[in-house]
């Protein structure tokens, strides 16, 4: 079985799903545009009600939802509390604002002779949501909390290793009053994409995921001509300037790189140190990592979880060796993990100059690269030397340096004394390899809109 429940802690198989079939597919497809043509016209005051329903079952039901989460990808169980609760802020942005980013624009002209153009946001079908694994609620959330407030549809294929997480919005949408047919988790195999994406009554596809597999997938969509958005890796730049304090940057860098056990686009996985402050802020950055206490995910008292899989912790493995064989110096930091389950012992990797190409590479977990800068300069040349370019974060006691430096950084989100994090009414996105498109806020659900111009014009204006 290609879906399956395996817990990361004990590597225990808990549950298998089988693929959907292409029949089940082609219902999900029809009962989707058939609800999709009502919803389109339904008010945005109706469509409120929904996401406000929704987020009121997440936060009466936080517990169910982040054991669920933990169960299936390993997260620490306070860790999914807080993303079962930003998944319902997010439901709750879009209840209150959907229809304020949606208004309808009055478009100035120079000559009134040209006519009374109206700008106008309608929703364009069904969107494909591929997501992965390691937020099983919110990288959901961000997608149809604001394509369903829009008016479309959506079908979700999500990570292969969630079934019961993505099951679990099947029942919180239809109790929180969806019309059927709106949303659907697909248990969808491989060849069921291009299904999907040929079908002329979807509009596009939104994808978190891998580099890998955003070139699949975006090669998929451009062949059937449909929209697309990417948030694909990252390797992230923490800079710490030579004027920031130190100690307070080092407790944050561990933060940074050690949140859903390192598995996350947006951390903090390129530590780039001023060289007047490096040798403080690296002893500071160990000292951190070192207190960090590998153990059951349920337990309190852990702040490391396991990795979501066993492959994960091999794939990851494999990577550091060869990372190893092209001349990077890789040092143990932390406390030793359990030898049961999926974890992953931190490592520091350094030595990564111009000629080892895997400076480039993307560390999915808790293995963190630090570099030396020499000044200012420096530090945003080796922010810059990546192939990728979502977020980032700059350490500085002067913001408008901070924000100097932030500007110079080609990345699409950076915060300035702080660890990138995402938040309701935030948007989200990056550049280059990192992908394309943007998600939440008024950028996110106007991703699959028609902005249809509308222009009334005199019959006796000249041509």
């Amino acid at each position: 079985m290609a879906y399956a429940s395996t817990n990361p802690y004990t590597n225990e198989v808990v549950a298998t799903f089988p693929d959907a079939t292409d029949a089940e597919v082609q219902t999900a497809l029809a009962e989707a545009h058939a609800a999709f043509e009502s919803w389109r016209d339904t008010s945005f005051a109706d469509r409120a009600k929904v996401m406000n329903a929704a987020a009121a079952i997440l936060r009466r039901d936080i517990d169910k939802y982040a054991r669920l989460g933990t169960l299936e990808m390993g997260k620490l169980f306070e860790e999914s509390k807080k993303e079962v609760i930003l998944s319902a802020e997010i439901f709750e942005y879009y209840a209150n604002h959907a229809e304020e980013l949606l208004k309808p624009e009055i478009l100035p002209v120079a000559n009134p002779a040209e006519g009374k153009p109206v700008l106008v946001h309608e929703p364009l079908g069904i969107v494909l949501a591929i997501e992965p694994w390691n937020f099983p609620f919110y990288q959901v959330v961000r997608i149809i909390a604001p394509q369903l407030s829009a008016g479309n549809a959506v079908l979700l294929k999500h990570a292969s290793n969630l079934p019961q997480c993505a099951a679990a919005f099947d029942t919180l949408m239809a109790e929180a009053g969806l019309p059927k047919g709106l949303f659907r988790n697909l248990y969808a195999a491989r060849p069921h994409t291009a299904m999907i994406l040929n079908d002329p009554r979807v509009c596009g596809v939104a994808l978190t995921g891998s580099e890998g597999a955003g070139t699949v997938i975006a090669g998929i969509a451009g062949k059937a001509l449909k929209k697309a958005t990417m948030e694909l890796g990252g390797a992230d730049a923490f800079i710490v300037l030579d004027d920031a304090d130190v100690e307070k940057a080092a407790r944050w860098a561990v933060i940074g790189r050690h949140w859903n056990a390192g598995q996350v686009c947006v951390s903090a996985k390129r530590l780039i140190v001023a060289d007047a402050v490096y040798d403080q802020f690296l002893a500071l950055y160990k000292e951190g990592v070192a207190a960090l206490k590998a153990g059951d995910p349920k337990d309190p008292s852990t702040t490391l979880a396991p990795l979501s899989s066993q492959a994960a912790a091999d794939d990851l493995r494999d990577q550091v060796t060869r990372a190893m064989d092209l001349g990077a110096k890789v040092e143990i930091i932390g406390a030793p993990v359990p030898e049961q389950g999926a974890f992953f012992q931190p490592l520091l990797m350094s030595n990564l100059d111009g000629k080892n190409a895997a400076r480039h590479w993307e560390f999915f977990g808790p293995v963190t690269q630090i570099y030396r800068a020499k000044d200012e300069a420096d530090a945003i040349r080796i922010a810059n030397d990546s192939p990728y370019g979502l977020g980032g974060s700059v350490f500085t006691r002067d913001e408008a340096r901070g924000a100097r430096v932030a500007r110079a950084i080609r990345t699409g989100m950076v915060f300035i004394n702080h660890p990138l994090s995402p938040k309701a009414d935030l948007p989200f996105g990056g550049i280059k390899n990192s992908g394309y498109g943007r998600e939440l806020i008024g950028l996110g659900i106007k991703e699959f809109i028609n902005h249809k111009l509308i222009n009334v014009v005199d019959i006796d204006a000249a041509f």
